[in-house]
């Protein structure tokens, strides 16, 4: 096979990838936001609801944490202020509120780790438990909540 030959086999490859790429890359940003916006929405919505309905493996450890108010009072108005944020970030209108309920919301995820630390490390302060791992995949949705909320004045 010739040197050229060669080259224009290796061209048409790789315009057929700039292709394909180009595509694929097409799909991810048209879906790309409104999946993140789901897939956030149903964490919180997920989530919350097992509090108000008293069966979130993490209602002990609310409980633990925000020791001044009662438990049966504080854990399932939490979950209904998640459930809240995950409704807000479906519909498209209300994703300003559901950032704002997250502002409030987040940072008192990260509580544990000083109040509760027997609970979250296993070896302070790397090894982690799996309720500490639960925490600090916050940090992920702190990061999709500043993406999504980069889209509040898009006209979509």
């Amino acid at each position: 096979m010739s040197e050229e030959s060669l080259a224009d086999r290796f061209g048409t490859y790789q315009r057929r990838f700039d292709r394909l790429d180009a595509t694929i890359a097409a799909y991810m940003d048209r879906w790309g936001m409104p999946v993140l916006r789901a897939a956030v929405a149903v964490v919180f919505v997920w989530f919350g609801a097992l509090k108000v309905f008293g069966v979130s493996p993490a209602g002990e450890l609310v409980a633990a944490t925000v020791y001044v108010v009662p438990p049966e009072l504080f854990v399932p108005v939490l979950g209904v202020w998640e459930v809240l944020i995950g409704i807000s970030l479906l519909y498209r209108p209300l994703i300003r509120v559901g950032i704002f309920l997250l502002v409030f919301q987040l940072p008192g995820t990260f509580l544990p780790l000083i109040l509760v630390p027997e609970a979250v490390y296993v070896t302070f302060p790397y090894a982690l438990t799996v309720e500490g791992q639960y925490i600090i995949k916050n940090l992920v949705i702190i990061g999709a909540a500043l993406v999504i909320g980069g889209t509040v004045r898009e006209d979509t």
